[in-house]
């Protein structure tokens, strides 16, 4: 692969890893590139050591490429924080408010804004609009008006019209998925069970009945719910090494009840005004595909890898693609 098809070097730096992206025409990934390198996890050297060593070779080619990155490169813990711009927005006005740095001698990054609501419970994302604007781009079956969800450590539902975002609302579920686990006491009968040996396949049934139980209890707070993940493991209705997929269903479940619009419809994860479709990793997405089936909803599309294409997305419209 030579690099004179190369228009753009593309970074995905989040808090713990940091994904590199060689770009082509039209948004093509001709080279990918992944490193445990997140903003909280750097080389020694730092940021200019981390972009020296996911791209520097990219740019000894080709060193009249452009680098844009997007995600926590650009938060407050970052190399430099890029204020958020308010919603509604869209890839013009992300385009316009890119932040301009110098990275290391020579190396001139561009960084791309985070976006925020406001009101008595504001919102934040920084790295989800690159996907936003990779996946409008990529999704011919999205309606005028679509709803957008990203599962992760801080789910995002993303509303989103006219090609821009238009308001949003953050779960953490990955999050607290990951502190009951590791600091309460759902999680130690698990850690117990499966201390020093191999973690067992995901449980679906385990996962689904902890998403059932809160479909079936819509009226009770989900703190109630969460204390069955001891107490059926105590009376042996759960298998202590079942028991974090179970806690996984309850948090997603709890979020699925909050988040899903209230529709007279069964099923409204179909074509048209309000169209929902999951962004992100297939695993995640077919976790979140199983609990809307129990919540009444039809399977919904999945686009995945959408922020090379938003990256590039922006970049075409701010004049970074080399040659294009």
């Amino acid at each position: 692969m030579t690099l004179t098809k190369a228009r753009l070097i593309a970074l995905d730096w989040g808090t713990s890893v940091l994904r590199g992206y060689l770009l082509g025409d039209g948004g093509s990934v001709l080279e990918e590139r992944r490193k445990p390198w997140g903003v909280m996890h750097l080389p020694e050297g730092g940021f200019t050591a981390a972009i020296q060593g996911m791209a520097g070779d990219w740019r000894a080619a080709a060193p009249g490429l452009n680098v844009l990155a997007c995600g926590m490169v650009g938060s407050a813990q970052g190399l430099r924080e890029a204020a958020y711009i308010a919603c509604p927005a869209g890839e013009e006005a992300l385009a316009t408010a890119l932040l301009a740095v110098e990275a290391a001698p020579g190396v001139h990054l561009h960084i791309v804004p985070g976006v925020r609501t406001s009101g008595e419970r504001p919102d934040v994302m920084r790295g989800e609009e690159t996907q936003v604007v990779g996946a409008l781009a990529r999704a011919s079956h999205l309606g005028a008006r679509s709803l957008l969800v990203m599962p992760g450590t801080h789910s995002k539902w993303i509303q989103v019209g006219e090609g821009r975002i238009l308001d949003f609302r953050t779960y953490m579920t990955g999050e607290l998925f990951a502190l009951l686990t590791e600091h309460s006491i759902l999680g130690r009968p698990a850690r117990t069970a499966l201390a020093g040996k191999a973690p067992p396949l995901p449980s679906g049934d385990a996962f689904e009945r902890g998403v059932a139980a809160i479909h079936a209890h819509p009226d009770t707070a989900a703190t109630a719910l969460l204390f069955s993940v001891r107490t059926l493991v105590l009376t042996g209705q759960l298998k202590p090494e079942d028991s974090l997929e179970y806690l996984s269903g309850l948090l997603v479940g709890d979020e699925l009840r909050c988040a899903l619009p209230s529709r007279g419809e069964a099923s409204p994860a179909s074509t048209g005004d309000e169209a929902l479709t999951l962004v992100g990793d297939p695993s995640m997405g077919d976790r979140y595909r199983r609990a809307l089936k129990i919540f009444g909803w039809a399977a919904p599309p999945l686009i995945e890898d959408a922020a090379p294409k938003g990256l590039w997305q922006i970049a075409r419209r701010a004049g970074l693609c080399n040659g294009v």
